[in-house]
C-alpha cells in the first residue's frame, strides 16, 4: 500500500533516529541544483535499473518536484514487492515552502517543466512566424504541439519532457544514481 507523507514527518525522521531511505526521483539537473541531503537520486526515466538497490527492509519515501513522478515510482515499487512505501505530498516544493534544509548545487540548468515550456513555446512562435511568412503548411506545427500539451495536461505523461530529460545537459557525469557531492 503506497502511503502519503508530509514534509515535516520526513524532516522528524530525518533528524531524528528514524530508519528510512529518500530517494529522489527528479532528473539529475533538478537533483543537482536543489535537494535533500539525505536523499537518493534514482531518476524516474531510468528507475527500473536503479530500484534493485533499494532496501527492502526499511521504509521508502519518494521524492519529486511536486509528488506525481513520485507516485509513478511508488507504483513501480509497489509492483515489485515493496510494502512500505510512502509518497512526500508536494515533494521539493513543499519541501521548500516549509523552509526546510535543503542543499543548493552548482547547476544552472533549468527545471525539466521549464525546459519544456520554453521549448514548446519557441516551436510554437517559430511555426506560427514560418506559416504567415513562408508556408501555411507551418501552422500544422503549431496545431500539432498544441495537441502534444493538451495531452500531456489530461494524461500527465510528457513524450518532450522525456525527450529532454535525455539531452546531455540534464545528466550527470558518471552513475546516474548516486549520492551528488558535486558535479
Amino acid at each position: 500500500m503506497i502511503k502519503q507523507a508530509t514534509v515535516q514527518e520526513i524532516n522528524s525522521l530525518l533528524s531524528g533516529d528514524g530508519e528510512c531511505q529518500v530517494i529522489d526521483v527528479r532528473e539529475f539537473s533538478e537533483f543537482n541544483s536543489e535537494r535533500i541531503a539525505e536523499a537518493k537520486l534514482m531518476p524516474l526515466s531510468n528507475f527500473e535499473r536503479h530500484a534493485a538497490d533499494i532496501d527492502h527492509s526499511k521504509p521508502v519515501y519518494l521524492m519529486c518536484r511536486s509528488g506525481n513522478r513520485a507516485t509513478k515510482a511508488a507504483e513501480r515499487l509497489a509492483a515489485k514487492g515493496f510494502t512500505d512505501i510512502h509518497v512526500i505530498k508536494g515533494g521539493m516544493q513543499a519541501w521548500a515552502a516549509a523552509d526546510l534544509p535543503v542543499v543548493i548545487g552548482e547547476s544552472k540548468v533549468w527545471s525539466l517543466e521549464r525546459q519544456v515550456r520554453f521549448t514548446a513555446g519557441i516551436l510554437i512562435l517559430t511555426s506560427v512566424i514560418l506559416g504567415f511568412a513562408v508556408s501555411q503548411y507551418f501552422f500544422i506545427v503549431a496545431g500539432l504541439l498544441g495537441a502534444g500539451l493538451t495531452f500531456a495536461g489530461a494524461t500527465d505523461w510528457c513524450g518532450m519532457a522525456m525527450v529532454l530529460a535525455r539531452m546531455p545537459w540534464n545528466k550527470a557525469r558518471g552513475n546516474a544514481c548516486c549520492n551528488v557531492e558535486a558535479s
